[in-house]
């Protein structure tokens, strides 16, 4: 056995045989085939009578199986990573070389020049020549998958069969940069449990799982893209895995996978709580959006924060003739920067760190560009730090987005989409009440611009969603760093809840409902089923395979909820082209008087205590009811 595998070590470890080494073994082989054919039909004591006749003759058979070989291509490829369709063009290949044979004995056997092989001689000579050639191909890659690597690699199940598990064992048992050996298979299909799949058990997917992973001594899960799903609507089992102490990898990048391309080990990662929490598959028809964006110039104001930068990549996908991506951090619009000149360097890109709040140069910067589109995301968005802030939730929310919208009329904008927040709805924060100004503001001037008392063609149109997945801010990376750190986790109530949504699906349904929209909507995105934040926290825990870890609640932060909403109580939703996307009613208001009211708070708030500046937002928006904040005290009076 040492000799076998030395000799297969040194096999293995040359990149590949020259072409005409296999081509040599075939022919051997097919000798081979020639002689026990014949054997078998006339006896050992025949072939010795005949034996260099019958040399010559399969001498010159082996030129029908080289215009086979040469035909087919069957020497090209390397052996150890043969595949059914490999197996096939050795068989056509043989099929062509039986039927030339059959047509070279009735032109030159009757000379005498050849020795004469009846139908069934040849026949019996092609399966046993197929025989070979597969057996020696089938024999090399076993070798290869099995002896070489059995013992270096991890043992690991693959959840999924079928198309999307299949797809995963076979990239990695024929890949040589693998660690993984499939040891079994997982399954919620009953008609698949406890059969075998590529010689590996397929067992059920169900909470003895762990208890059999650990019998195996396999203590690795790869799930595929396809089964993610089941994964996430199971989340004991999962439990009882990460309790185990197995580790479970999925395939990052893979949301669209098809089963048909090829995902490498490189691909895999560690579940994320974000893979598990649970969520619909969002589709999103974006072709109208793509006909729209393609070749117009496109602004977007805070492109350098978590929904501006992904709204940049997806954007930029549509081949706008002209990228005016602007905000006030300027390392990460640095990065951007260099990420478009390396991924999109067709298209003209303007990065610029400015302030959307100084009139002067945004004015400077419509006039020189007049955007087609300006998707406006630009905002402060952190509840506590705004709810000690009014002054700059003022000037940079409310200010800020009126001197966007202003400038878009005034340049000739076909649509302006702001992003908001569900915080603006029922607000019991500075920050959301400021949101909720923005959507009050952007929506009378559209009817204003409808009804021609305000001169331009712009269209409004204004998207809610909650909470984004990575996104800067966001409570999951602020568990992970304590996680890191020993714990314990900060959470600032046992009850509270919240709606997640992936960046990409969000950015999607940002620009397919601001491109599609005709102004003057409020669009609602659904967020799906709502998490509560201490299960978030727990899971992590599990996840992260630590111990001793708790949980700390901290209580509600200034102006916190601890529920978010999407629709205030006195509104309805009408649908849409989009079943993830409603129409949210709201109450109308009058421009002038809108207007009127804003521009004043934006004007005096520089003189105004905290206290007079919220006051003033609350008159704006009388469903603004100050929650866990010192605000609360401008509700009683």
């Amino acid at each position: 056995m040492k000799s076998l595998r030395k000799l297969a070590g040194w096999y293995f470890s040359r990149e590949a045989l020259p072409y005409w080494s296999i081509l040599i073994l075939d022919l051997l082989f097919v000798t081979l085939a020639g002689f026990l054919a014949y054997s078998v039909n006339h006896g050992p004591a025949e072939v010795s009578r005949v034996f260099m006749p019958l040399v010559g003759t399969l001498g010159v058979f082996l030129i029908c199986f080289i215009i086979g070989f040469r035909l087919f291509h069957t020497y090209v490829g390397v052996i150890r990573y043969s595949s059914f369709a490999d197996l096939f063009r050795v068989t056509l290949a043989v099929v062509l070389a039986v039927i030339l044979v059959f047509i070279m004995q009735l032109l030159v056997a009757p000379t005498g020049f050849l020795l004469t092989f009846s139908v069934a001689d040849i026949v019996l000579f092609g399966l046993f020549a197929i025989t070979f050639l597969w057996t020696i191909r089938i024999w090399v890659k076993t070798l290869y998958e099995y002896i070489i690597h059995s013992n270096a690699r991890t043992p690991v199940y693959v959840f999924g069969v079928k198309d999307g598990g299949a797809a995963i064992a076979k990239n990695l048992n024929s890949s040589e940069n693998t660690d993984y050996k499939v040891a079994g298979f997982v399954t919620e299909e009953s008609d698949m449990q406890n059969r075998l799949l590529m010689g590996a058990r397929v067992h059920p997917f169900d909470s003895q799982l762990h208890s059999r992973m650990m019998r195996d001594n396999v203590k690795t899960l790869i799930v595929s893209p396809m089964n993610m799903k089941s994964l996430r609507d199971n989340s004991d089992i999962v439990d009882s895995l990460a309790d185990a102490g197995i580790k479970i990898l999925v395939f990052s990048g893979a949301q669209e996978w098809d089963a048909k391309a090829a995902l490498r080990q490189k691909n895999l990662k560690p579940i994320d709580i974000e893979d598990l929490l649970p969520r619909q598959k969002i589709e999103v028809d974006m072709k109208a959006a793509a006909d729209l964006l393609s070749g117009r110039t496109v602004m977007i104001t805070g492109a350098a924060g978590s929904i501006g930068s992904e709204m940049v990549r997806q954007i930029a996908t549509y081949k706008p003739s002209r990228m005016v991506l602007i905000d006030q951090a300027e390392t990460p619009m640095h990065d951007v920067r260099l990420e478009m000149r390396e991924r999109w360097p067709s298209i003209k890109a303007d990065t610029i760190v400015a302030d959307i709040t100084d009139l002067t140069n945004m004015e400077r910067i419509f006039g020189e560009t007049h955007p087609d589109y300006v998707f406006h995301a630009a905002a402060y968005k952190h509840v506590p730090m705004m709810e000690d802030n009014p002054y700059e939730s003022v000037i940079n929310n409310i200010s800020g987005t009126k001197i966007i919208a202003d400038l878009a009329v005034k340049y000739g904008t076909r649509k302006f989409v702001m992003v908001s927040t569900d915080k603006a709805v029922n607000p019991t924060n500075v920050m959301g009440c400021s949101k909720r100004i923005c959507e009050i503001y952007v929506q009378s001037l559209d009817k204003a611009v409808k009804e021609g008392s305000v001169e331009g063609r712009t269209q409004f149109v204004t998207t809610r969603f909650g909470n984004v997945l990575g996104s800067n801010g966001s409570v999951i990376p602020l568990f992970q760093r304590q996680i890191r750190e020993g714990g314990p986790i900060t959470v600032t109530h046992p009850d509270i809840i919240r709606f997640f949504m992936l960046i990409q699906e969000a950015c999607k349904l940002v620009i397919e409902a601001g491109t599609m929209g005709n102004g003057g909507e409020i669009y609602v995105f659904d967020m799906g089923e709502p998490v509560k934040i201490s299960d978030l926290a727990r899971r992590m825990i599990r996840l992260s395979g630590a111990r001793n870890i708790d949980i700390v609640y901290t209580g509600l932060r200034d102006g916190e909820k601890l529920y978010e909403e999407v629709l205030d109580s006195k509104e309805i939703t009408c649908q849409t082209f989009h079943p993830k996307i409603k129409i949210a009613k709201v109450r109308e208001y009058g421009f002038a008087e809108t207007d009127a009211r804003i521009k004043s708070l934006i004007e005096e708030c520089a003189s105004m205590e905290d206290m007079e500046i919220v006051a003033r937002m609350k008159s704006l928006v009388p469903e603004y009811k100050s929650r866990n904040s010192r605000y609360e005290c401008l509700d009683t009076e």
